[in-house]
């Protein structure tokens, strides 16, 4: 289990680094938060993650084929519900 401080270490590399994130790395974050004390659920099916932190929804398109890298844009939703569970500060 990783330490909160860790954890945001993590998202903050994230956040700086949106074009090569995998969803194991946006799957670690989420299930060290659900160690520390945090609700999480997960749900969805081979093409989609949903991802429920506290009560901060974010999903994850995961039929790209050709490639394990998420897009841009799944990263930001992940990076915006970070900032609203207040475990990401984007002015950093």
């Amino acid at each position: 289990m990783a330490d909160l401080k860790k954890i945001k270490e993590h998202i903050r590399e994230l956040a700086h680094r949106k074009k090569n994130v995998r969803l194991s790395e946006i799957e670690w974050v989420v299930n060290n938060l659900a160690l520390n004390g945090f609700e999480s659920r997960t749900a969805g099916n081979e093409h989609q993650k949903i991802f429920t932190i506290n009560k901060t929804k974010f999903g994850v398109c995961t039929h790209h084929t050709g490639s394990s890298q998420l897009k841009p844009e799944y990263v930001k939703q992940f990076v915006v519900a970070m900032i609203e569970l207040g475990l990401y500060d984007d002015e950093n």
